[in-house]
């Protein structure tokens, strides 16, 4: 697996990878434009999505309608280094939600590949190359 990261501008920096072209940007008091989301917000945007996959395949699968369910993320951070400290993602669900799936569905959540990877990082290796 390869994405290739390129630089369309200012301290904006683009990702392609999987036929896809994922724009990243910082904030204006960052020196950026805001024209896309941070690599940071992707990050954080990905561990949710990644748990909504795994909640809708669930109630997919147990002809449950995802209408009315929602996961709300909810990161903090340590004042001292701003770095996330704990993240909880409250998959909010409907009256009529059946009682009987509501700790499957937390473990079918679990299985998120996002969360596994935090849980077990992989190693970063940073090298340069001339081309």
């Amino acid at each position: 697996m390869k994405m290739e990261i390129s630089f369309p501008g200012g301290v904006a920096v683009n990702a392609s990878y999987g036929g896809f072209l994922i724009k990243t940007d910082q904030p204006q008091e960052d020196g950026g434009t805001n024209q896309a989301p941070s690599p940071f917000s992707l990050f954080l945007a990905s561990i949710g999505t990644c748990t909504g996959f795994y909640v809708a395949s669930f109630c997919q699968k147990h002809n449950i309608p995802t209408d009315n369910i929602k996961l709300i993320a909810d990161f903090q951070r340590n004042p001292s280094t701003h770095m996330v400290e704990t993240i909880t993602i409250d998959i909010q669900v409907p009256k009529d939600f059946p009682d009987q799936y509501k700790n499957a569905v937390i473990k079918a959540a679990d299985v998120c590949t996002v969360k596994r990877h935090l849980e077990h990082p992989p190693m970063i290796s940073l090298l340069v190359t001339k081309h």
